[in-house]
């Protein structure tokens, strides 16, 4: 468990925040965010622990121990920061998606292609194994954006599956939770069960959720302990084949109606000259360069802060 001050568990909740507020985008994972913040090992670490802890620490060290165990501040600080996040910020990005969503759209394009670079220089062979990962990590992601969105499904087993499938995405670098859920058929059921607090619905996904978050988390720790380059290499190959998503010229050839949002199913992507409706080109394309600056920005704060230390 690493010692932090006041003023680093502060920027732990302004990191999980970011994480938050990507995650309420369709198409944006929070596990991108945290893997450019350079929390993502701790967090899958922190998380894989939990488990371990529950059966051993805390029946038999008690509830302190238990706490340091799993890193519990650290957790806290990440999970509070998705909270307020999700919570305050909901709306707003819902706002812009609805009247501003090829800004939007261009500042996280450019944050996600800056996050394609910098992952992958944490790859330190170039093996053939590495390349073939890569690959596979993007012809997966691009299969499963490619899916056709499933039709409307509220059962109860069902509605476990989804939440333990669309918590591994959202922890996944470049696929989003809330997107798979729109590909299973269960976007609209959730979001229904939160307006009308349908707390069984909500119950079985939560718990679909945390069993996919406690075992995926188990996999990917395994992963980074026996093959960090091959594991690095899969998940710089995700957000590659995530990048259609998130391209920020679209024309929307079918949506649905979740809840009281507009879902766009099928979409192509078009050129920037191409769009309809686009007065602020400029604009997007100065948004798309300040999202991948600030990724080298932020890289820059970190390294000088290192070596201060």
């Amino acid at each position: 468990m690493e010692n932090r001050n006041v003023l680093q568990y502060l920027v732990l909740v302004l990191k999980g925040i970011a994480m938050g507020a990507a995650d309420v985008v369709p198409g944006v994972s929070g596990g991108t965010i945290a893997f450019i913040s350079g929390i993502y090992e701790e967090l899958i670490s922190s998380i894989n622990r939990v488990v371990p802890a529950l059966t051993g620490t805390l029946p038999k060290k008690g509830p302190v121990a238990f706490w340091e165990d799993v890193n519990g501040n650290f957790l806290l600080s990440v999970l509070s920061g998705i909270a307020i996040s999700v919570i305050s910020l909901s709306k707003l990005i819902s706002w812009l998606l609805s009247e501003h969503a090829v800004l939007l759209w261009s500042f996280f394009f450019g944050l996600v292609v800056a996050s394609i670079f910098y992952v992958a220089r944490e790859i330190r062979g170039r093996n053939i194994s590495v390349w073939l990962m890569g690959a596979l990590g993007a012809a997966l992601a691009y299969a499963i954006i490619s899916l056709p969105v499933g039709e409307q499904s509220g059962g109860l087993p069902y509605l476990f599956f989804s939440g333990a499938l669309a918590i591994c995405a959202m922890i996944l670098p470049g696929i989003s939770g809330a997107f798979i859920l729109v590909l299973l058929g269960s976007y609209k059921t959730v979001l229904d069960s939160v307006h009308e607090r349908n707390f069984q619905i909500l119950l079985a996904t939560g718990l679909g959720a945390v069993f996919g978050l406690l075992s995926f988390a188990r996999l990917l720790k395994w992963m980074f302990t026996r093959f960090r380059d091959a594991t690095l290499a899969l998940l710089t190959g995700f957000i590659l084949g995530s990048l259609p998503k998130i391209w920020p010229w679209k024309e929307v050839l079918e949506t649905r109606v979740f809840g009281d949002k507009v879902v766009p199913v099928s979409e192509a992507n078009v050129a920037p000259w191409n769009y309809d409706g686009n007065p602020h080109l400029g604009w997007a394309v100065l948004l798309v360069v300040v999202g991948f600056s600030l990724i080298f920005a932020l890289e820059g704060l970190a390294s000088r802060k290192n070596q201060s230390a």
